[in-house]
């Protein structure tokens, strides 16, 4: 069985296949779903998804740092009014993005740290974005660790180095379709880092697997990644489809 530790299923992308999408993940043996906010839009659709398919889908909650703007204090209040409401899985998806647009990048910055804030307040893990930002974002996160804090850098696409250096500040790697690209730059990374720091993720429905790169991505092709991490850590498929959904539920259990 594995486990999507990232996927926007709910995105408007699959309004007109939703339920087959999720028929297909059923027969992939993927067993649960992890959905991350983006911003006050994205909610209700969330939502209404992890309602429908209750015991399936966990929604988490967060301001993404592509929605952070001039007004992203309005944004948050949104954010924190949710986490004050209800239980969630996670603050996410959080972090910084210097790849779209950096115009905002201070924002960015003082909206992760109110979120980590609001993360330790509810002990709850973070789910980090960090597109071209990895180095800015751990000099945010790094003052920030009390050993309070934890969670995913989402989509790793990193270095060793800086794999070594999320795990080392208390984090999992969010490994999804970029492992399976011939130049994605993981099968420099993956054979030496052990199932244990390692999460599998897909988010949906971009950056597709091969071979449905450049199609729409869905959850249900959980288990091509993790073939590809099995074939660059010398594993099986099954050992890493145990260790990662162990580590995942481990991440997103909530604390007493």
């Amino acid at each position: 069985m594995f486990v999507d530790t990232h996927s926007h299923l709910y995105a408007k992308q699959f309004d007109k296949d939703r339920p087959d999408a999720m028929a297909r993940c059923q027969e992939a043996g993927v067993e649960h779903i992890y959905l991350p906010n983006i911003d006050r839009e994205s909610i209700d659709p969330m939502m209404e998804m992890e309602e429908r398919y209750a015991g399936q889908c966990s929604a988490m909650m967060g301001l993404h740092p592509c929605s952070v703007k001039k007004d992203f204090e309005k944004e948050l209040y949104e954010v924190e009014s949710w986490l004050g409401r209800r239980d969630f899985v996670a603050v996410g998806e959080i972090g910084t993005d210097l790849y779209w647009d950096d115009q905002f990048f201070e924002q960015q910055k003082e909206a992760l740290r109110i979120q980590v804030a609001w993360a330790k307040q509810y002990k709850l893990p973070i789910v980090i974005h960090c597109r071209e930002s990895f180095r800015e974002t751990v000099e945010v996160l790094a003052p920030l660790q009390d050993d309070h804090l934890r969670g995913v850098f989402h989509c790793f696409t990193g270095s060793l180095e800086e794999a070594q250096e999320a795990i080392a500040l208390g984090f999992y790697l969010g490994i999804g379709g970029v492992a399976t690209f011939k130049k994605g730059g993981l099968d420099k990374v993956i054979p030496h880092l052990a199932l244990e720091h390692l999460l599998l993720e897909t988010d949906s429905p971009y950056l597709a697997p091969v071979p449905y790169r450049g199609k729409r991505n869905e959850s249900s092709y959980i288990p091509l990644i993790a073939q590809r991490v099995a074939e660059l850590s010398g594993k099986t498929g099954e050992e890493v489809g145990q260790v990662t959904s162990d580590n995942a539920r481990q991440l997103f259990r909530k604390l007493a």
